[in-house]
C-alpha cells in the first residue's frame, strides 16, 4: 500500500512525485540528503552527467536512481528485490518515459555477480540497515566500478572504507551517515550491462 510521496529534487523530472510503499527496510533518502549528494556530484563531474553510467543497487523507491536520470545520465541500472517496489519503479519509469532507466528485480548480490564486465561511473548503496551489507559488498564493488568511479553509501553508523577508496565528502542527517567515495583503479572498461529485463 502506498504510504506517501516524496519528490525528485532537481533536473528534468524535478518535483515529480515518487510513491513510497510500505516495505521492510525501505527508507527513501531524504530530499536534503539527495540534494547534497547531487551537488557533490555536480562538483566532481564538472556539471556534466551526460556520459555517466549509474548502478542503484538497493533502489527501494528509486529516488536516487531517478535523481540521476533526471540530471541526464546516459544509463541507470536499478536493482530491487521487493516486488511491489519494483512495480512502482517501473510504473514511474514508464510514466516519465525515462528510457535510460533499466530495472532488475532480484537480490543485490546475485545482480552483482551477473554484471560481468559492466562498469559504472557511480554506484549508489542505500542498503537495509542492520544486515551487514557493506561487509559483504566491499570486495565485489571494484568489479563494477570504472577507474575513478564514485561510490555513494548510506549507513546506520559511521564506517571505514577499504584503502582503495578515497573519502571525498561525508555527512550525517539524523541517524544516517552518508559518504561519497572515489575508487582508485588502474584501468577502465566500458562495456554495456548484460541486463536486458525491463
Amino acid at each position: 500500500m502506498k504510504k506517501h510521496n516524496i519528490r525528485i529534487v532537481g533536473g528534468e523530472y524535478r518535483r515529480t512525485p515518487i510513491p513510497v510503499i510500505e516495505g521492510e527496510g525501505l527508507r527513501p533518502t531524504p530530499d536534503r540528503v539527495r540534494e547534497t549528494l547531487f551537488n557533490w556530484l555536480n562538483h566532481f563531474w564538472a556539471g556534466d552527467f551526460s556520459d555517466k553510467r549509474v548502478l542503484d543497487l538497493f533502489a527501494g523507491t528509486g529516488a536516487l536512481g531517478f535523481e540521476a536520470a533526471s540530471r541526464g545520465v546516459t544509463h541507470v541500472q536499478m536493482v530491487e528485490s521487493n516486488p511491489a517496489a519494483v512495480a512502482a519503479i517501473r510504473a514511474l519509469r514508464n510514466k516519465l518515459g525515462a528510457l535510460q532507466v533499466r530495472v532488475h528485480a532480484g537480490d543485490a548480490m546475485v545482480a552483482l555477480n551477473r554484471l560481468g564486465d559492466a562498469r559504472f561511473d557511480l554506484v549508489l548503496l542505500d542498503p537495509p540497515f542492520g544486515k551487514n551489507w557493506l561487509d559483504m559488498l566491499w570486495d565485489k564493488l571494484p568489479n563494477v566500478l570504472s577507474s575513478d568511479g564514485l561510490l555513494y553509501i548510506e549507513a546506520e553508523a559511521a564506517f571505514q572504507a577499504p584503502q582503495q577508496f578515497e573519502v571525498l565528502r561525508s555527512g550525517k542527517a539524523g541517524q544516517v551517515h552518508f559518504q561519497l567515495l572515489r575508487f582508485a583503479a588502474t584501468q577502465k572498461t566500458d562495456n554495456n550491462s548484460p541486463f536486458h529485463n525491463a
